[in-house]
């Protein structure tokens, strides 16, 4: 009886199976080498790959989020507010004596003297920026406080009532407020005040947040411009709770803070953030760590869409790089190099980042000698019977 190694038929056959079968072995991305291979396809740049040092951080840092403060913390509180198209207003007027235009006239026998002020009911600021007095005509109203609608209609019936006084009141404000919607417990209009009011103001007018704190983004819209931030920064930061203005449409939203990881890590899922901002240091930790016996630590990448201004300084000649526009960029890290730990500590992460860690290449051959011997087991027995016999 004659025996015969299998080794040189293993080897073999893995060879076979890596050279010829590799693109079948069963994986869950690419590894790192064709990640960066793939990033240029038919001589066409599909997305830069940056590695991640010293530098490459301090230009991925400067991506900060929109903050209220910039664009629009110069604002203080509004003007002293003034009548808009639209608004409910009333109008109070006195005479000095009984028997004019607005007061009663004195009854003979009678102790009284008659009453010397009429109100005219609420009316709606015309289209034109009007409303109506008698005797006095349409009185320009819109854009004006109310203080001087009150002076323009003491003189237009000045010679007609008896030394008539005016008091114009807004009933029902629809020009001086800002709008708030989405995750309030009431949506409403909210007036604004004289002394003014700061955002976080209007919102507990509104009756507060109805979703968590951390999972709520405000966006605020002045103009053409929109802007949304954090609540849990605006609550955190006082530059942030800016003044409002009338006009201001704040609409909150529930969006939690999620990052993907994919790949050798422990947790292969959508992550939220629990917090404002995570480093990718803390988003490792929280995807589990690296997977010893399958991940290649030198294939850690980081996958996100950069602004232009972000993408111009990794690389200033790229031609994926577009005014305007947002650029595929896949950031590498080394972990293999120590120095990659202090980087990772403060490289930050965004919302919907993709983290992904590629496979070592022993996974690989690992995969391929399972599949080449449950494939070859059946013969390589039948070899074994027929060579005993033999």
């Amino acid at each position: 009886m004659r025996k015969v190694s299998s080794w040189p038929l293993l080897l073999s056959g893995v060879a076979l199976v890596l050279s010829g079968c590799a693109e079948t072995l069963p994986q869950v991305g690419p590894n790192a080498r064709e990640v960066v291979s793939q990033s240029v396809e038919d001589n066409v740049q599909r997305y830069e790959i940056v590695d991640i040092d010293n530098a490459v951080l301090d230009i991925a840092r400067q991506r900060a989020p929109d903050t209220f403060y910039t664009s629009f913390g110069r604002s203080g509180p509004s003007r002293t507010p003034v009548v808009g198209i639209g608004d409910m207003v009333a109008v109070t007027i006195w005479e000095a004596g009984a028997g004019g235009l607005f007061s009663s006239a004195v009854v003979a026998g009678s102790f009284t003297t008659g009453s010397k002020t009429a109100t005219i009911p609420e009316q709606v600021v015309k289209a034109s920026g009007t409303i109506s007095i008698p005797y006095a005509g349409e009185v320009q109203a819109a854009g004006r406080t109310t203080g001087a609608i009150q002076d323009d209609i003491v003189k237009a019936l000045t010679g007609k009532a008896i030394q008539p006084q005016v008091l114009v009141t807004v009933t029902k404000a629809v020009s001086n407020t800002v709008t708030v919607s989405g995750e309030v417990v009431q949506g409403a209009r909210v007036p604004l005040s004289v002394k003014g009011d700061r955002l976080l103001d209007v919102v507990a007018t509104a009756g507060g947040v109805r979703a968590p704190v951390n999972e709520t983004f405000i966006q605020l819209s002045r103009g053409s411009h929109t802007v949304r931030v954090a609540m849990e920064r605006v609550v955190s930061d006082p530059r942030e709770n800016v003044y409002m203005q009338p006009g201001d449409v704040l609409t909150l939203v529930r969006e939690p803070q999620v990052f993907l990881a994919y790949g050798a890590t422990g947790a292969n899922a959508e992550i939220p953030f629990n917090a404002s901002g995570i480093t990718l240091a803390t988003a490792l930790v929280k995807a589990g760590g690296l997977q010893d016996n399958r991940s290649d630590p030198s294939g850690v990448f980081i996958m996100r869409y950069e602004p232009e201004f972000i993408a111009r300084k990794l690389r200033p000649d790229s031609p994926l790089v577009v005014r305007g526009g947002l650029t595929p960029v896949v950031y590498r890290l080394n972990l293999r190099d120590t120095n990659s730990l202090f980087v990772a500590q403060h490289f930050p992460i965004f919302n919907r980042d993709v983290i992904y860690v590629t496979n070592a290449s022993i996974t690989d051959v690992q995969k391929a000698m399972q599949v080449f011997l449950m494939v070859s087991s059946p013969a390589t027995t039948g070899l074994s019977v027929y060579t005993a016999v033999k």
